[in-house]
């Protein structure tokens, strides 16, 4: 049987304003230059330096983002990750908890990480946008365990998009697919240092131009939030941070997210204004979601050279684009999103594993039950067992008062 959620009628979205739950990061992890998994640990943080370039006085010279593309260092993609690196983590953060319960400094009923729903801050960056995103189409597996729905993409269906897009003919005039996507890791890797400003060297800075670039390393930030009803915990990629991260948690964090595009045709030209507000939603939805304030956009020619670096504040995307051609609604994306989280806990029950799918212009989001993947598939065994000895642990506390 399959349940859907109707994306026709947006207008019973409009008008109301949801409760939000700023996004606050309580733990993080990092993968290092092989990939390696880091649980907890901010090893690959790196620090927003912008490129010199165009300023008075200096020769004109603007980076070129195809430099060492056939050096790049590309991660094996093939491989289907689940929710591992995330699971990990808050297994970790979790066992870290335990040794203060042992030594009484916590409660042993509040270690284990309670949230309503529990994934990549990508998934939900799909959802967010989906009302005026007609082009977007997702596959997400999900399935409940101990109360929680743990929500990941669908590798295959992913992995498919992606051979189809790379196979295209790029136009005549324009770069192939993987140059593109490495203009983007270009952009990030002349424009972050991996050590704060006043830890790195002149030469360090100038030579970020004939690096070799690597998507390996990652810093992902795990954050607490909410979405009217519903909580959540969401992990996600960030690029750089402004200065340095405050030491107090309470504290919001100066995140800078890194974008590349050409520059925008003629805003005044309504296919131009769409188009541009159609990066705007993207930009908005996966920086809202982590909390992230800034956005750095790299402009680019179309063969890939640096023009400018324009900076954007998330909170006012939404404005902007409500006195522009006024494509899309903030407001009534965290709206739809609030309704969605509350029909996908009501359906999403037991621990069967179900299917979250859209096709691309359809106007309703599919949840129905599938018998591809079971629970073990998502939820690795060590974290599920984790999970059992922590609920143990609970119930035998209880008993003892």
């Amino acid at each position: 049987m399959t349940s859907t959620f109707d994306l026709t009628q947006l207008d019973r979205f409009a008008g109301t304003f949801t409760s939000i739950r700023r996004p606050r990061e309580f733990t993080r992890f990092s993968y290092d230059d092989t990939h390696t998994l880091k649980p907890l640990s901010a090893e690959s943080l790196s620090y927003y330096y912008p490129p010199v370039f165009g300023a008075p006085g200096l020769e004109e010279h603007r980076p070129d983002l195809s430099v060492g593309f056939k050096t790049f260092r590309q991660r094996d993609d093939s491989v289907d990750e689940h929710l591992d690196g995330l699971l990990d983590t808050l297994q970790a953060y979790e066992e870290a908890l335990l040794v203060k319960v042992e030594g009484g400094e916590h409660e042993v009923a509040n270690v284990r990480l309670k949230a309503d729903v529990v994934t990549w801050r990508g998934m939900m960056t799909k959802i967010l946008t989906v009302a005026f995103d007609d082009f977007s189409d997702f596959e997400m597996n999900a399935t409940c365990f101990q109360g929680s729905i743990f929500i990941e993409e669908n590798h295959a269906y992913k992995a498919a998009q992606r051979r189809s897009q790379n196979s295209q003919q790029p136009r005549r005039g324009e770069a192939s697919q993987e140059m593109m996507q490495y203009w983007g890791y270009k952009f990030e890797s002349i424009s972050t240092l991996p050590t704060p400003w006043a830890e790195t060297t002149r030469a360090d800075i100038e030579g970020r131009e004939t690096l070799i670039v690597s998507n390996n390393p990652q810093y992902c930030s795990v954050v607490r939030t909410g979405i009217g009803a519903t909580s959540l915990i969401l992990a996600g990629e960030v690029d750089c941070v402004l200065g340095e991260k405050p030491e107090r948690s309470d504290q919001p964090i100066p995140w800078i997210e890194l974008k590349t595009s050409a520059e925008p045709g003629n805003l005044s030209n309504i296919r131009e204004a769409v188009k541009y507000e159609r990066k705007l939603l993207r930009y908005w939805a996966q920086s809202f979601l982590l909390s992230v304030p800034k956005i750095m956009v790299g402009y680019r020619t179309p063969d890939g050279f640096l023009t400018r670096i324009a900076e954007l504040e998330t909170q006012r995307i939404p404005a902007q684009v409500k006195r522009g051609a006024h494509t899309w609604d903030g407001n009534l994306c965290i709206n739809l999103t609030a309704a969605f989280l509350e029909f996908l806990t009501q359906t999403v029950l037991g621990d069967s594993v179900w299917r979250i799918r859209r096709w691309k212009n359809s106007r309703m989001i599919e949840v129905f039950k599938t018998e591809e993947l079971m629970m073990e598939d998502i939820l690795k065994q060590s974290f599920r067992i984790h999970r059992e000895k922590l609920r143990g642990l609970e119930i035998a506390a209880a008993l003892a008062k």
